[in-house]
Order: structure tokens, then sequence, then C-alpha cells
């Protein structure tokens, strides 16, 4: 069995799920802030830290995301994922780097992802977002 990720991992999807919850529904998006199958088979699939979706969809794959939500953690391989993600029509990626204490913004366009400043799925800048999370800070033996 492979471990969860880290707590601090698990604080930011929880931080995300407050943050982009509300302008999912503005923008009548379901979200789902757990990680869930994207791809078209069991032998072909992603499992990314969340997305937002259009209608309400069902079942163990999903064929894609409006969003696709990605924590990276220590020897991550979100950045080699994005040729998956574009080829299953996912029309935006949110990578949020908790080490860089960044947030990667990227569009699909010409089957390609490009970085944008803000979404045009939901009414939020990249950097709006990266300053209201609140990062997770290194442990420190002050005693």
């Amino acid at each position: 069995m492979i471990p969860a990720p880290s707590f601090e991992h698990a604080e930011i999807a929880t931080q995300l799920a407050r943050l982009l919850g509300p302008l999912a529904d503005q923008a009548s998006l379901t979200i789902a802030m757990h990680e869930f199958n994207l791809g078209e088979s069991e032998h072909d699939f992603r499992v990314p830290d969340g997305g937002l979706h259009r209608g309400r969809p069902r079942g163990v794959s999903l064929s894609t995301a409006a969003l696709v939500v990605e924590i990276l953690s220590p020897g991550d391989e979100t950045w080699t994922k994005l040729d998956f993600y574009a080829a299953h029509d996912v029309d935006e990626l949110l990578i949020v780097d908790p080490a860089e204490r960044e947030v990667h913004w990227l569009a699909l366009a010409g089957g390609e992802y490009q970085p944008v400043e803000r979404s045009m799925l939901i009414d939020l800048v990249a950097d709006d977002l990266r300053q209201r999370i609140i990062w997770p800070t290194a442990d420190t033996d002050d005693e």
C-alpha cells in the first residue's frame, strides 16, 4: 500500500477546497478536492489531488475535468503529466508548490499548456491565490 501524502499536503488541499469552492459554485462547476481517477481505463489514468468539473460526473474513472489541481510533493511527477492532461482535454491546471510557496496556473491552448495570470473558469488570479494560502512552515528545533 502506498502511504498518503504529508499532513502539510492535506492541509493545503483543505485550504484549496475552502478557497476554490465558492468560486466554483459561482461558475456552476462541481469541486472535488479529493483524489479521483482521470483517464479512460484502469490501465491508463492519473490521480490528481482535486479538480473542478462541469456537471456532476459519476463513476470510478472520469474522462476529463475542467480544472485539475496538483499539489507537489517531494519526488512528484506532476510536470510529466501535462501531455496526459492535454490529451484528456483538461482546460486548466493548478499546480501548487508548497516547497517554493508558488502557484502555477496553466491553460490549454493549441494542445499545450501555457502559463496564465488568471483562470478563465473561475474568478481568481493565481497570485491572489498564492497570497491567500497559509503555507506550511519548516519544522525547527528551538528548544
